[in-house]
């Protein structure tokens, strides 16, 4: 089982279901369709504490391209391209209010990347910790 750990601004929209997917850069293993995920906030520290459990969906590579405000991921039988408006429904599944906001996290938390490629990781059928 694969953990993917959060920042706490995050907690909520996974518990509430309106954040289903992260964004993260290539690693040796991620998760896989149909495995089991572990939810965290605050790994590797002393306030590390569990959000949940949920299965993997979709993993499939992506580019955030900030600087010509696009997004491109393969969708269903081919590579899709997520122009203005469309972005900000993508960051909303992402767990922020609109494009604008997701671009300044990424700012914030990548100032030297305005390209990012990475895998875009999909997750369904959340179960909350206890």
């Amino acid at each position: 089982m694969v953990a993917y750990s959060f920042n706490k601004q995050f907690i909520a929209p996974i518990i509430e279901g309106s954040k289903r997917q992260t964004i993260r850069a290539y690693r040796k293993r991620h998760a896989r369709p149909g495995e089991m995920m572990q939810l965290y906030t605050a790994m590797r520290t002393k306030y590390c504490r569990a959000i949940g459990v949920s299965v993997c969906r979709m993993v499939a590579p992506i580019t955030l391209d900030f600087e010509a405000e696009r997004i491109r991921y393969p969708f269903e039988r081919g590579m899709t391209t997520i122009f203005p408006p469309g972005l900000d429904a993508f960051a909303a599944d992402d767990g922020f209010t609109d494009w604008a906001q997701m671009r300044a996290f990424w700012a914030q938390a990548h100032p030297e990347v305005s390209v990012f490629e990475g895998v875009l990781i999909r997750w369904a059928d959340f179960q909350r910790a206890e």
